[in-house]
């Protein structure tokens, strides 16, 4: 008899767990994203193709879904690599009433729904290493390791109160994947490496989807000052409380963590006395 080994075994299930978009349109119904999924075997980059068609027109709740992406991008430029269907890369076109640099909410919110799509469809505790990261701690040694990321992309409708007029909200996770090359292999990991539920790619789209339409509207309806969402944030993550962090902006620095300012940046408390706001990410656990 023929033997598989872990990794044919995975593209195996990675060839057959195909997106299901009538699935999808029936599990999304009554959210704004009902009608919009839009399936693709291999794009260059979620976000990059949405973010064109919305500056084409094309109405909110338009969703591109990709089982590979050849020129992925993740924050601050980072490219990211994916193998065909062994991910979700999704990207989902929103048209919030927020203000313009109201952009750092909507990743929060984002994490927040990915949070509960994967506790929900997984059985796992995602943890979120603000402001984008998603993080799952691997059983087996205790590790904290990446399995996914979110980019918010947005564009301003210019004028006496300017708004924001789009946003593209893109999400990558690692579902299938179950081994990594030996660069990344203390960094990454996968959902499939971390639990025994069957995995199933649409139902962690609809999951997803439906999380990010009621914490959008809830975005959208909760006052100007955004604490409910700050506080649902703090409450997800490990990262914003109490945390002991390096952080390389501002020539290095390290500290703990000591919560979010009313924009949602992360706020630490410098070894050296200095109290920080970390602007562009990449904090790191000490």
């Amino acid at each position: 008899m023929h033997r598989l080994d872990a990794r044919s075994i995975e593209g195996e299930m990675s060839v057959h767990d195909k997106i299901d978009l009538a699935a999808a349109q029936h599990g999304l119904a009554g959210t704004r994203f009902a009608a919009g999924v839009t399936h693709f075997g291999t794009i260059g980059s979620t976000n990059t193709e949405l973010m064109r068609a919305a500056g084409e027109g094309a109405p909110e709740g338009t969703v591109y879904v990709a089982d590979e992406q050849t020129a992925g991008r993740g924050r601050g430029g980072h490219q990211w690599h994916s193998e065909p269907g062994y991910g979700l890369y999704v990207s989902a076109l929103v048209r919030p009433k927020l203000k313009p640099d109201d952009g750092l909410l909507l990743s929060l919110a984002a994490g927040i729904a990915v949070q509960q799509a994967i506790e929900q469809t997984c059985g796992l505790t995602l943890d979120i290493r603000w402001p984008n990261d998603l993080m799952l701690t691997v059983e087996h040694d205790g590790g904290t390791r990446k399995c996914g990321g979110i980019l918010v992309e947005s564009a301003i409708q210019p004028g006496e109160q300017p708004t924001m007029r789009h946003a593209v909200i893109g999400i990558g996770l690692n579902v299938h994947h179950s081994a990594f090359p030996a660069e990344l292999k203390m960094l990454a990991t996968s959902l499939r490496l971390n639990t025994c539920e069957p995995l199933h790619r649409t139902s962690l789209l609809i999951a997803l989807l439906r999380a990010l339409d009621r914490e959008v509207t809830m975005l959208e309806r909760e006052p100007a000052s955004h604490r409910g969402l700050l506080h649902r944030f703090t409450m997800a993550s490990s990262w914003v409380l109490g945390k002991r962090v390096s952080v390389p902006e501002d020539g290095g620095y390290t500290g703990t963590t000591s919560g979010l300012d009313a924009r949602g940046y992360l706020q630490v408390a410098g070894d050296d006395g200095v109290d920080r706001t970390v602007r562009s990410g990449g904090v790191r656990a000490l």
